[in-house]
């Protein structure tokens, strides 16, 4: 009850912080600062094309880019043989184009109403393939608290929450924890990177977690080994699935 009174008021504010911007500013794209029409939303028509646009065929099951005749029946082969804590991948995108400098932005202190308004523009895109997941709980990916103070907020979260308002589904960023501040994965090799996130993160048992699913929600996804991890410790916790949600896989 206490995270959700929290989230509540949590959103309030940002409306009302929203509502202030709109009375002193002209209405402009949130990307690129092109003035919008009336009604029209976050962004202008080219960005929310370059935004949403994915040309390639998709791994169900990591998220990867992959060939059009590629068999996916086991996964791709950049998962095939691998083993996952979480059931499946969907991604807005791939990690490229406007898309890449969009979530490198989030990861700035100055990137919190962008990462609303990313997520809010996501749910609306994805919004029926998100609810055939039937998620019961959302939960972002935390930053240890060190990250999270250097930062000021955490752009999973304002994405977690952004998805959570537009799907009608809670959001619970408290269950899951990050125990122990992690290296950067980038530049890491995929055994480098599991080792790296092993036992970083931790869920308490609850009860309203037991047979559930959870959609578990990151900006970026590259081998899974921190999406898996979080998975790992989320099924601990009860979840019976645990499907990702991210805005970009990275092939890198």
């Amino acid at each position: 009850m206490a995270d959700f009174g929290l989230a509540r008021w949590q959103n309030l504010a940002r409306e009302l912080q929203h509502g202030l911007l709109q009375l002193l500013f002209p209405r402009v794209c949130c990307f690129c600062n092109v003035p919008l029409p009336s009604g029209l939303g976050w962004f202008c028509d080219l960005c929310r094309t370059s935004l949403s646009t994915d040309p390639y065929s998709v791994c169900p099951r990591c998220g990867s880019t992959v060939g059009p005749y590629v068999s996916l029946e086991a996964g791709c082969m950049r998962c095939r043989g691998h083993s996952f804590h979480f059931e499946r991948v969907l991604r807005l995108g791939p990690y490229e184009g406007l898309l890449r400098e969009a979530i490198l932005r989030l990861k700035r202190s100055a990137g919190e109403t962008l990462a609303e308004a990313v997520g809010e523009w996501w749910a609306d895109q994805h919004a029926a393939e998100l609810r055939d997941i039937a998620a019961d709980w959302i939960v972002p990916i935390p930053l240890h608290w060190k990250r999270r103070w250097a930062r000021g907020y955490n752009q999973s979260e304002i994405l977690a929450h952004a998805l959570a308002d537009r799907l009608r589904i809670p959001c619970r960023p408290r269950w899951l924890r990050r125990r122990r501040d992690t290296p950067s994965q980038v530049q890491q090799t995929p055994a480098m990177r599991r080792a790296n996130v092993r036992g970083a993160f931790y869920a308490r048992p609850r009860r309203e977690l037991a047979g559930n699913t959870v959609l578990l929600v990151d900006d970026v996804l590259t081998t899974g080994s921190t999406a898996s991890e979080a998975a790992r410790a989320i099924r601990a916790a009860g979840a019976a699935r645990v499907v990702v949600a991210v805005l970009a896989h990275s092939q890198a």
